[in-house]
């Protein structure tokens, strides 16, 4: 069990690591400066959306 949830979150970092990768570059661009772990709530919910905007309803 625990090393499903290793695994489990290991791969969660992965998924989500080009979109908070990406808001930590424009957010550095703005002049905010923030860290990885600063960008990550922000880029999950951006993952999320991308994920669910390209899905196909009723499938």
């Amino acid at each position: 069990m625990l090393r499903g949830l290793i695994f489990s979150l290991i791969v969660f970092l992965i998924a989500t690591f080009p979109a908070t990768w990406l808001l930590m570059l424009f957010l550095g661009n703005v002049g905010l400066e923030l860290s990885y772990w600063a960008t990550l709530p922000l880029g999950i919910l951006v993952s999320a959306l991308l994920a669910g905007s390209s899905s196909q309803p009723g499938r």
